[in-house]
Formats: structure tokens, C-alpha cells, sequence
């Protein structure tokens, strides 16, 4: 098969492990930055040039869309789905889960829990809407975060109010309830086409909340409780996603889904599993392309 996988860099561990893994199966398989492809739009014709050349006889795409290049990358996507192009990432599921409010909406009102939130357009409402999630301490995130970026916990009702009043007009902010039995861990969830293929607990390290690699956490191999890879799954089939990291807090009253990722690493599940992620990704496109 010809495939595209778009990405930003060659050398990233998740678009290289892609590669690797197509070139092992014998299809030909380029990588194309989605923010150098131009689109042309006419009646019953969608053409995608990148460098002044056209792009033609494609069989299928696997994006990996960065959270900063969501909106063009969902553009690059939908065009190619227009095309008749298979993709491994559909541009409205990429759009509903990198929205995280989206994303909490959909699966709330699926019965899937999350955590107590929170969202105001006014920033005279802080204090109000503080209350409503609970008492402190708080965690405050920034709907357009990515990798822990922009998630702060606050211990006290008026450090939360300080920061929602510095960042919440130009940003906004989730107010979440903090969830101390889940002690700094959350545990990944990685699904290749309705099937778990790998799982990894993250431990954030001393001091810090945010459990993710990128912060200093350290990851092991844990299994899934039945009602934990039912959750999983379930919130992967409500975001129409068929490749996704599905990150969930362990507590009292279940698992709680923190986030459904789009477009997940590679490089922390394939080293903590050591499962050939990358492969297994390969191979659903092969069974869905035409």
C-alpha cells in the first residue's frame, strides 16, 4: 500500500516507530508534515499538493496531529477523507477529544465518569464556581494544555482564584475536583481498533501531581480491572476513535477517565509493554484501506 503518515517531524519516536513497522510489512510509506500541505477545493474535486506537487494514489493515512496544529491538521485530514482516502484518525473525532470540554461533555452524558468540572466565561464567577467543585485543594487546567502543560494544582481556595484571575481572561480554564486516592497515578489505556493492546500505569514523582513521562513520571505494567477496559473501550467508541490512549484515575467510586488522547506517544507504552504498538497499528490499516 502507499501510505502517509502526517507528522510534524521524521525523527519523532511515534512517527518513526510507524514507519519502521510499514516498511517491515512492505508498503511504501512517506512522511508528510500536515502544515506544508496546501488544499484545493472544488466541486467534486479535493487535491493536496505539498511542496507544488500533487498528491495522488494514496491508500490510507495515519495522522499524528500535534495539539498546536489541531486545526489545520483536522483540515488536512478531512480533505483526504473527502478524497476517499482511508484514515486511521477521523478529522471530527480529532477535533471532539483534542476539545477537552468536548470531550468531557461526551462522556459525562454517556455515564461515564470524570471528574467534578467546572468551566466559566466570567471571571467574576471563580469563587462561585470554586465552591461548586468542592472544596481545595483544586486542579486548574488550561483547556488547550498538552503533556501536563498548563495543569496547576492549587491547595487553597485563594491561590486558585489568583490564577484563574492572572490566566482566565485570555484562557480558558477547567476547574477540576483533585483526586487524592488516585495518589499522583493514573493508568493509560492504549486501544488499536476496539481492542486494549497495551496498558501502563504512570507515577508522577516526588512532589509533583502530573504523572505524565514528560514531567518525570516513571511507568509500569499493570492489568485492567474487566469494568476498567470496559470504560476504556466504551469512551473510545463515544469519541469515534479507533486509536487512542484513554488516561483513567483509579478511585473510590470507579474509574474515572481523565482524558481521551487522539493522537497517544508511542514511545512510553512500546518501552513499558514492550509491545509492538506501531505494528499493530499498521495492521488495522492494512484490514480497513481499500
Amino acid at each position: 500500500m502507499n501510505i502517509i503518515v502526517l507528522s510534524r517531524n521524521a525523527a519523532l519516536y511515534s512517527t518513526d516507530s510507524i514507519v519502521r513497522a510499514a516498511k517491515k510489512r512492505n508498503h511504501y510509506v512517506r512522511v508528510l508534515d500536515h502544515m506544508a500541505c496546501d488544499l484545493v477545493i472544488e466541486e467534486d474535486k479535493l487535491e493536496v499538493y505539498y511542496n507544488g506537487q500533487k498528491i495522488e494514489r494514496v491508500d490510507a493515512i495515519i495522522p499524528r496531529i500535534g495539539n498546536s496544529a489541531t486545526t489545520h491538521g483536522s483540515a488536512v485530514i478531512r480533505q483526504f477523507e473527502g478524497m476517499g482516502v482511508f484514515t486511521a484518525l477521523g478529522s471530527d473525532p480529532l477535533l471532539k477529544s483534542r476539545d477537552k470540554i468536548s470531550c468531557l461533555q461526551i462522556l459525562a452524558s454517556n455515564g461515564i465518569k470524570v471528574p467534578r468540572t467546572a468551566i466559566s466565561n466570567n471571571s467574576y464567577m471563580a469563587s462561585q464556581m470554586l465552591d461548586l467543585v468542592g472544596p481545595s485543594p483544586h486542579v486548574l487546567k488550561l483547556a488547550s494544555g498538552t503533556h501536563g502543560m498548563g495543569v496547576m494544582l492549587s491547595k487553597d481556595k485563594q491561590n486558585a482564584e489568583g490564577i484563574l484571575e492572572a490566566f482566565g481572561r485570555t484562557n480558558k480554564i477547567l476547574i477540576q475536583k483533585f483526586i487524592s486516592e488516585a495518589k499522583g497515578c493514573d493508568v493509560r489505556a492504549f486501544v488499536v481498533d476496539g481492542q486494549i493492546v497495551g496498558v501502563m500505569k504512570r507515577q508522577a514523582q516526588e512532589g509533583e501531581f502530573r504523572s505524565n513521562l514528560h514531567r518525570g513520571g516513571h511507568s509500569y505494567v499493570v492489568p485492567l480491572s474487566p469494568l476498567e477496559e470496559k470504560v476504556a473501550l466504551n469512551a473510545c467508541k463515544l469519541m469515534g476513535l479507533n486509536i487512542a490512549g484513554v488516561d483513567m484515575l483509579q478511585t473510590h467510586q470507579g474509574p474515572m477517565v481523565l482524558e481521551v488522547n487522539a493522537s497517544p506517544g508511542l514511545e512510553g507504552i512500546e518501552n513499558t509493554t514492550k509491545v509492538d504498538i506501531a505494528k499493530k497499528i499498521i495492521e488495522f490499516v492494512e484490514k480497513n484501506a481499500k
